[in-house]
């Protein structure tokens, strides 16, 4: 078989096994628990210059571990001006896996990560400068939900985003 043609079937091959791929979500945060979140803070409003917080905030102290969540390669590493430090992390289902306000980051773009792999370690950068370390975690997925669509503020924004609380072990 020509190389071309095999790289092709590989590539094929490889997205239709990762859009199947199980999710298998873990809690992200080393040691957090239910108790390290807040239940209701998922498409909370009003949540300051986002408007509607399109994610969860698990608090730790500054420095803990953060592992991914999922199986994936890492898209994205760099600073953002609200998110700070953060990682993105395309995982099964063409789901986005985004981790932000880190004190470090141990990966690099491009990088296969297991659901252990080590991400960086909670901080309060970005605009969570001045207020508890904290992990803000947010999946988006690139196959909209419209169903999702509410009367709420940005609820067309809705469909894009998963409440990750659903999702944990």
């Amino acid at each position: 078989m020509r190389p071309l043609k095999l790289i092709k079937r590989t590539l094929l091959i490889s997205i239709l096994v990762w859009a199947i791929f199980p999710q298998n979500l873990h809690m992200p945060v080393e040691n957090a628990d239910s108790s390290s979140y807040n239940q209701a803070s998922f498409w909370y409003y009003p949540w300051g210059k986002s408007v509607t917080h399109k994610g969860v905030d698990i608090f730790a102290a500054k420095g803990t571990t953060i592992r991914s969540s999922v199986p994936g390669m890492v898209v994205y590493t760099g600073l953002l001006p609200n998110g700070g430090n953060v990682a993105l992390v395309i995982g099964p289902r063409w789901r986005l896996h985004y981790y932000a306000h880190l004190n470090t980051t141990s990966v690099e773009p491009l990088q296969f990560v297991s659901n252990q792999s080590v991400i960086g370690t909670v901080g309060d950068s970005g605009n969570a400068k001045g207020k508890p370390a904290h992990l803000h975690y947010s999946i988006l997925t690139l196959i909209p939900y419209p169903w999702r669509i509410d009367g709420d503020r940005q609820g067309w924004k809705k469909m894009f985003y998963l409440n990750p609380i659903d999702y944990f072990d």
